[in-house]
């Protein structure tokens, strides 16, 4: 058994293959998220062909299709990437709230990470603020944390 700390911060791609689910609904939103998250997994050494990009219609989707590729044993780590805007409505409550637990038992459960890039605003106006493709965008803070987590767990796993 290796001894010594493990290291935290690493975002190295290394060989890993990663899956991208994107919800449909809010669509530009999700697609800017998309589109920085792959494109920040390119520039940290990710093979084009190892990013698969998959669909669903709405976040609260996204654990199933999460769950279906993290137990086929193909990703190192799954991102999942969706936009709830709150309405009139509870209807916002259940979505974010089952997404969101539905989201990282898939992780628990399977022991894969599975990033949690769902943006949950009160307006159009705060989702558009955290998806910009020139500024702040949450999908490349979801492929970095994607790849760290990864790293991680590899070091603790080989140890």
């Amino acid at each position: 058994m290796k001894t010594g700390p493990i290291q935290t911060g690493d975002i190295s791609a290394g060989d890993a293959r990663f899956a991208i689910v994107a919800a449909r609904f809010n669509h530009e939103i999700v697609n800017n998220m998309l589109s920085a998250a792959e494109a920040c997994l390119l520039e940290q050494g990710v093979a084009h062909e190892s990013i698969d990009i998959l669909y669903v219609p709405g976040a609260f989707e996204l654990p199933l299709l999460a769950s279906e590729l993290a137990n086929s044993g193909r990703y190192q780590a799954i991102i999942t990437l969706g936009c709830v805007i709150r309405g009139d409505t509870p209807h916002f409550d259940f979505v974010c709230s089952q997404a969101a637990s539905g989201i990282m038992q898939v992780g628990l459960d399977s022991g894969v990470p599975v990033i949690f890039g769902v943006l949950t605003t009160d307006t159009l106006e705060q989702a558009q603020l955290r998806s910009q493709l020139n500024g702040e965008n949450k999908g490349v803070d979801a492929a970095l944390c994607a790849l760290e987590m990864n790293n991680v767990l590899n070091q603790i796993r080989e140890n």
